[in-house]
């Protein structure tokens, strides 16, 4: 079927990254691989290929396009190619919605220009040892100045994707108890700069998959944040959160989608050339049906995947259909790489061959960013149930 979500500029954009990928990432992804992330200056080189100035004004240097249809095309190639571009992800789709709707003019003017350059990485810390997805039960707490000019922040947050290599960090915490009827009141967020005095990264975290993408656990002993850095307004961070989960939920559901797309292109590929009892293991009727099946649902997850595009892009895309979007894109994927994985037989175990680099990688999608569980529950609510 005849995709319409694309134009002639994110095609020219696709081959320049294909390219890109081609000459700057696969020669050297084996070593990222084995360090356990990617090395700081490979940011510059996205920064340079203006990866992180698509949605950015061009008053702060970036491109001024306000669609995520140019990160689309990024998980598609990134997972065709079998490689992923770091902690860099949650630079742009994380951290670049909450500056553009919370930053002031005078915040963007110190903020934006340095985002775009690369010069520094964002990252945002929101999860807490022992919360998890409950993050109206976050402990780490703000506490202003009794001469105005700052916040005290203390706590502790952990599986900080970027975190290693973060510059600033966008941090949750209570500047407010939560009030009976409303635990999730008392949240702000704060810019916090990554060299301020008492901020500390600890363990890099050894994860199943993402191997290349720096995961890390962060402390906080009464780092001296400015009120000037504060993004948005005290005590309303919750709804902040809530308001940029739909674009964060679609970047996974279409990443998702995109690593099940390339795991049929590895299979088949595999198939193709394997040869076992005197014949290529495409030739098995078995292999066909089964990697039909998998196209079947790829085609499925792909119509899911460009009409929450297209909703996202029109300032349309609800919670509950992000929410459906990533369970089922997501869903999709986990069955679909698992089915790829099993037609290339004990190869599919190695990490060599990227289909299990993909099948570990793919395992967190359906936990970060609200888990299913949490996805059906905020689609059974929309359904009134």
């Amino acid at each position: 079927m005849r995709r319409t979500v694309f134009n002639e500029d994110h095609e020219a954009f696709r081959e320049t990254l294909r390219a890109f990928i081609e000459a700057e990432v696969v020669p050297v992804y084996d070593e990222w691989f084995a360090a356990g992330q990617a090395p700081r200056d490979f940011y510059y080189k996205l920064a340079e290929l203006g990866v992180f100035g698509i949605r950015v004004d061009e008053e702060y240097g970036g491109a001024g396009i306000d669609s995520y249809k140019f990160e689309a095309v990024l998980y598609e190639e990134t997972a065709r190619a079998g490689v992923n571009f770091g902690g860099s992800g949650v630079h742009v789709l994380l951290g670049l919605p909450y500056l553009k709707l919370l930053a002031t003019d005078e915040q963007k003017k110190r903020y934006l220009p340095k985002f775009v350059s690369g010069e520094e990485m964002w990252a945002i810390a929101m999860t807490e040892p022992g919360t998890g997805s409950d993050l109206a039960g976050m402990k780490t707490t703000a506490k202003l100045s009794e001469d105005g000019t700052h916040y005290v922040l203390n706590g502790s947050k952990t599986f900080i994707t970027g975190g290693v290599h973060a510059d600033r960090m966008i941090v949750c915490a209570r500047t407010s108890a939560p009030t009976k009827e409303d635990r999730r009141h008392g949240i702000s967020l704060f810019v916090v700069d990554t060299k301020a005095e008492g901020y500390s990264v600890g363990r890099k975290l050894d994860k199943l998959g993402l191997k290349t993408s720096d995961t890390a656990e962060l402390a906080f002993v009464d780092v001296k944040v400015p009120v000037e850095d504060l993004l948005g307004e005290e005590n309303k961070g919750f709804y902040y959160l809530g308001h940029n989960l739909a674009s964060e939920r679609w970047g996974i559901a279409f990443g998702a989608y995109a690593q099940a797309k390339a795991a049929v292109r590895f299979a088949k590929q595999y198939v193709q050339d394997r040869v076992v009892f005197g014949q290529t293991v495409a030739s098995f009727q078995n292999t066909k049906f089964e990697l039909a099946a998998c196209q079947a649902e790829v085609d499925a997850a792909e119509a899911v995947a460009d009409r929450a595009t297209e909703a996202l892009d029109a300032g349309e895309l609800t919670p509950a259909e992000a929410a459906s979007a990533k369970l089922f894109c997501t869903e999709v994927a986990h069955r679909v790489i698992d089915r790829c994985l099993q037609l290339h037989g004990g190869y599919g175990f190695m990490n060599e061959y990227p289909i299990a680099r993909l099948y570990a990688d793919n395992r967190v999608n359906r936990i970060y960013g609200g888990t299913s569980e949490i996805m059906k529950s905020i689609i059974a609510k929309d359904m009134g149930l």
